[in-house]
C-alpha cells in the first residue's frame, strides 16, 4: 500500500511539474508558500482576532489550535516518520524554492494554515458572514497548493498535514467549550453566593 501511494505521489508530481507549472505562475507561488513560513501569517491573525474584544474568542481559539496541531504536526509525527523531501528522492524532479531544513511528512504549511483556519471556522459560526470565511479557506487552499506546485511537498504530506491540522482543531475546540462551559457555571455560582449573601 506504501508503494502505492508513492507511486501516486510521484506521478502528481510530475504532472504538476509538466503541465501546471508556468514561467508567469511560478514566482507567484514562490511567494505565496513563503508566506506560511513558519506559520508567521496564521500567528498574526490569531494576534490580529484577539486584539478585539468581540473577535477574542475567535482568535484564542484559533491560536490553541495552531499550537497544539504544531505539537503533533511538527514535533511528534514529523520526527516519527521522519519522510526525505521529494525533490531528495525522485530523480528528475526541480523545486523551485531552496531547500527545506525539516523532514516532509506531514506539511507543516498545511497542518498551520488548516488548524488557524478550521478554529477561525468552529469559533466564528453564525458570528461571520460567509465572506471572510471563504476567503481564509481560499488561502489556505492555495497555500497547500503551492506545497506541490513548488516541489518541496507529496500530495499525502499535504493531505496529511490537513487531515492532521483539522481534527487538532476539533478536539481543541471541544476541550475549549468545555473549560468555558466549566468556567461560566463556577462564575455563576460564584454571583449566585454573592446575591445571597447581599
Amino acid at each position: 500500500m506504501f508503494s502505492a501511494i508513492t507511486q501516486w505521489d510521484t506521478d502528481v508530481l510530475f504532472w504538476f511539474q509538466d503541465h501546471l507549472r508556468a514561467d508567469w505562475l511560478n514566482p507567484i507561488m514562490k511567494v505565496i508558500t513563503h508566506l506560511g513560513d513558519g506559520g508567521i501569517i496564521w500567528i498574526l491573525l490569531c494576534i490580529a482576532l484577539l486584539i478585539p474584544k468581540k473577535t477574542r474568542r475567535i482568535g484564542l481559539v484559533a491560536a490553541i489550535a495552531l499550537a497544539f496541531s504544531f505539537c503533533v504536526n511538527d514535533l511528534i509525527i514529523k520526527h516519527l516518520v521522519n519522510r526525505v523531501r521529494p525533490y531528495d528522492a525522485i530523480q528528475g524532479l526541480v523545486r523551485l524554492i531552496g531547500p527545506e531544513s525539516s523532514t516532509s511528512f506531514p506539511s507543516g504549511h498545511s497542518s498551520a494554515a488548516f488548524a488557524t483556519t478550521t478554529g477561525i471556522l468552529l469559533a466564528s459560526h453564525k458570528k461571520w458572514p460567509v465572506w471572510p470565511k471563504l476567503l481564509i479557506v481560499f488561502f489556505a487552499c492555495v497555500i497547500a497548493f503551492s506545497r506541490i506546485y513548488v516541489g518541496v511537498h507529496y500530495p499525502s504530506d499535504v493531505i496529511m498535514g490537513m487531515v492532521v491540522a483539522i481534527s487538532c482543531s476539533l478536539i481543541a475546540y471541544l476541550v475549549f467549550c468545555k473549560v468555558e462551559l466549566n468556567l461560566k457555571k463556577r462564575k455563576q455560582e460564584r454571583d449566585d453566593a454573592n446575591a445571597l449573601i447581599m
